[in-house]
């Protein structure tokens, strides 16, 4: 042997011995390499770990996340059924984009996209387009863009200027925002006022004209979870129409509604039953019970989903339709989306969101009976989603803030968050609990005796000045990222 192959034969030697000592099986974690600081924090790191260390070293640090199920804040799934799991595992790989390859997984996509035409009474089930995508947030951004490009087409046909669209909401979550400001729309938001939280009739013909692209109205609020009424501001605009040929279409945002009111209170009209109605929105990952990951666009037939949004590319194997903002995305939401369709049907979905109602207005009416608060929204399944909503009773002394309730709620590990609202209402708090499959009336009734005894601590020995959002804000609506 060579000395240069006996100097490489060494080498190669200590090298893998050191990796075998790196890697011995029966180390104890903490007494062994993970004993050290080992994660990488600020560097990338040059030599590989044991992976039974590295697992186990995050792990514990992700132990300082909140407990999932214990957040009240979140519209989305924190619990599934092991089967759903599996299925999500079998599908780690599966990239939905690539039809040609996982042609099963794109066939499930279009099972679900005509089931969900039918859930919301297309007009042709078989016949209405919609995609899976990421969230509710990238389905309202395509829904949106769908509208702006159809504004411009009529704009066009009827030689008018197509410089400055607008869309008109009510308070809406964050995702608007972003395509207006993304998308060059002005946004024209109604602010709450003293006698309403939700967008009225009055307020949207107010502020429409010629270059309204869409009203959006918010089926499932985030703030307080009621319901916008659609067929009501459909008929405004039916009214609008006849009296100066405005012809404003309408964009649902469903993120949670869209997969409650069909099951719970199906004779309640907001969806392509109401021909203005052009595009809905909804959450899969939320109402719809589906793992994080999983949102649907549905337009009301072809004419309502511009030809040149839609784009054909070639290169995986075959020539495949696709309009999203993402591209490659995992397959396995979806994959789990329709098998809680298959697995649940109608009857399973009633049952299921059924009992989350029960217990939201179980809740509700728990918490009002504490004394100090006033119920926004109780959870009545005809005016909004299955949640609990309450501010402090105007008009009265109070020692404590909501931000005060939600720390010593938080030191019990329950998230229920407290927040400021929107213009024209910011100088008022409330609280909010979301009730979600899995959120049982025996935590409910844990969570209402730790309520209880917060008060009590709280009357007992009040903080010496109520803590505010700036100071103590457990949740924040606002849309600018915070700066490190």
């Amino acid at each position: 042997m060579t000395p240069v192959h006996q100097a490489y034969h060494d080498h190669t030697d200590a090298r893998d011995r050191a990796s075998t000592a790196r890697h011995q099986p029966n180390d104890d974690l903490y007494a062994g390499d993970g004993s050290g600081p080992i994660l990488p924090k600020t560097s990338f790191p040059d030599e590989e770990s044991d992976p039974r260390v590295i697992h186990g070293l995050i792990h514990d640090e992700l132990m300082l996340d909140g407990v999932s199920r214990m957040n009240l804040a979140t519209f989305c799934t924190t619990w599934v059924e092991p089967e759903a799991r599996a299925l999500m595992d079998e599908a780690l790989a599966k990239n939905i984009v690539d039809k040609d390859e996982y042609p099963e997984t794109a066939a499930l996509e279009s099972r679900c996209v005509a089931m969900l035409a039918d859930l919301w009474h297309a007009p042709a089930p078989d016949h209405a387009p919609g995609t899976s995508t990421t969230g509710s947030s990238e389905a309202a951004m395509l829904g949106g863009l769908a509208a702006k490009f159809r504004w411009r087409a009529r704009q066009q046909a009827a030689g008018r200027s197509t410089a400055t669209p607008n869309i008109v909401c009510g308070p809406v979550q964050v995702c608007w925002e972003k395509f207006a400001r993304y998308f060059d729309v002005e946004f024209r938001e109604v602010p709450m006022s003293d006698d309403s939280y939700v967008l009225t009739p009055d307020a949207v013909i107010d502020r429409c004209d010629e270059n309204t692209i869409a009203v959006v109205v918010t089926f499932g609020q985030t703030f307080t979870g009621v319901y916008e009424d659609v067929a009501l501001i459909s008929q405004a605009l039916d009214q609008l129409q006849a009296h100066n040929g405005l012809d404003i279409e309408i964009h649902v945002d469903a993120a949670s509604g869209g997969f409650l009111a069909p099951f719970v209170e199906p004779d309640l009209v907001w969806d392509f039953r109401l021909p203005r109605v052009r595009s809905i929105n909804a959450s899969g990952h939320k109402m719809g019970l589906a793992p994080l990951g999983c949102g649907w666009a549905m337009w009301r037939d072809a004419d309502a989903l511009p030809q040149e949004l839609i784009f054909n590319v070639n290169y995986l194997g075959g020539s495949m339709a696709t309009f999203n903002l993402n591209f490659s995305r995992p397959g396995g939401q979806v994959i789990a989306q329709y098998y809680l369709f298959a697995r649940l049907g109608r009857e399973g979905y009633r049952r299921v969101h059924g009992a989350a109602y029960a217990t939201a207005r179980h809740l509700a009416r728990e918490i009002d009976a504490m004394g100090p608060f006033e119920i926004v929204f109780d959870g009545d399944p005809a005016k909004g989603i299955t949640a609990a909503t309450w501010r402090l009773k105007p008009g009265q002394e109070h020692a404590f803030s909501l931000f005060d309730f939600a720390e010593k709620l938080r030191a019990r590990g329950w998230l229920v968050p407290a927040y400021t609202l929107p213009p024209d209402r910011e100088d008022e708090s409330v609280q909010r609990i979301l009730v979600r499959h899995g959120f049982s009336r025996d935590m409910a009734d844990l969570l209402l005796d730790d309520m209880r005894t917060a008060l009590a601590a709280l009357d007992k020995t009040p903080p010496t000045t109520p803590a505010t959002a700036e100071l103590h804000g457990s949740f924040s609506h606002d849309a600018t990222p915070a700066t490190p």
